[in-house]
């Protein structure tokens, strides 16, 4: 039997608790009707008795507390909410309990902005994680010692894992029903959540909005004018004349400032540009493609599916019906 505790921390989205509860659990009932034992004992697990969510609109009971619980083999921290900061500090006593299980055998998973928490017991320090598209920025400024990886929905990483934005978590908890039971196990559950199995990113439905919460003021003032004359083309060498920066130093302090290098950022800005023109207008790959400063077909179409996951032509249908239709 494999002890699964649920967190319930202060601010958490409940959702968040409720959808891993629901998931082993009806592993478990699937396990049952296919004539074998159930595997999993599943746990609400938090500081107190009750904790009161969404504003006290939800109230969850929590089977134990967390210095009830000898040893535990997985822990998931589901996602928190609100102020992140102040999210940290109300649940700061979770932090010695989690690393406690991690170095006495456990697994940890973290869910979408559950990374926050997870990150915060130092655990992550020198591996890669996954977190929304939407809190990437505040994330690597918090955390600069966590390899962030853009786009991800799961990794995994000396038993600790972390998933995507929003809904992406359901991927992670496939993968460990898979891992922990089997293949056809875990499509069926897949099946009876309707959640696709195999999808790996979370890459077409990001939002590039520039790493700008830094205090280098010419690489800043470089990102705004990258931004506004995007449809031109742009080079390294004139961006660091006109901030009267030498190219090398130019592209250290801008790779240090926004973790893109200055190709990537001009690349992203241009396809985030095209992200909207295919969700909004019914131009035509080439038309859109000219419109951001493209001419070359096969270089934007490389490079538009290298940063959303889709072609150009999947995307547009994908996010815009009305375009598809005419």
């Amino acid at each position: 039997m494999k002890n699964v505790s649920i967190l319930v921390p202060e601010t958490a989205i409940i959702e968040a608790v409720a959808d891993p509860n629901y998931m082993f659990k009806a592993v478990n009932q699937f396990l049952v009707a296919s004539g074998r034992e159930p595997l999993f004992n599943v746990q609400l697990v938090g500081l107190t008795r009750e904790v009161r969510l969404d504003n006290r609109l939800y109230s969850v009971h929590t089977d134990k507390l967390l210095d009830e619980v000898d040893k535990t083999d997985l822990i998931f921290i589901p996602a928190i909410s609100g102020d992140i900061a102040t999210a940290l500090e109300l649940n700061k006593e979770m932090i010695p309990w989690i690393v406690a299980q991690y170095r006495s055998g456990a697994e940890v998973a973290s869910l979408c902005i559950g990374a926050f928490l997870l990150a915060s017991t130092g655990l992550l320090n020198g591996k890669k994680c996954s977190t929304h598209w939407n809190a990437a920025n505040e994330f690597r400024n918090m955390f600069p010692q966590v390899e962030l990886v853009d786009g991800s929905i799961i990794t995994e990483e000396q038993r600790i894992y972390s998933s995507g934005g929003a809904n992406s978590y359901w991927r992670l908890l496939l993968y460990l029903v898979e891992k922990y039971t089997d293949r056809d196990t875990a499509i069926l559950a897949s099946k009876y959540f309707a959640v696709d199995i195999d999808r790996e990113s979370q890459r077409s439905f990001m939002m590039f909005r520039g790493q700008k919460e830094h205090a280098d003021t010419a690489i800043l003032q470089a990102q705004l004018f990258i931004e506004e004359n995007f449809q031109g083309r742009i080079t390294v060498d004139e961006l660091a004349d006109r901030y009267a920066i030498g190219r090398r130093s130019f592209e250290r302090r801008f790779k240090k400032a926004t973790s893109n290098t200055v190709v990537e950022y001009m690349q992203r800005i241009k396809i985030e540009a095209a992200k909207r023109s295919f969700e909004s207008s019914r131009k035509n790959i080439n038309e859109v493609m000219y419109d951001v400063g493209y001419t070359d077909t096969k270089a934007f179409r490389t490079v538009f599916k290298k940063i959303t996951g889709l072609t150009p032509i999947e995307y547009r249908n994908k996010y815009n019906k009305q375009a598809v239709l005419n």
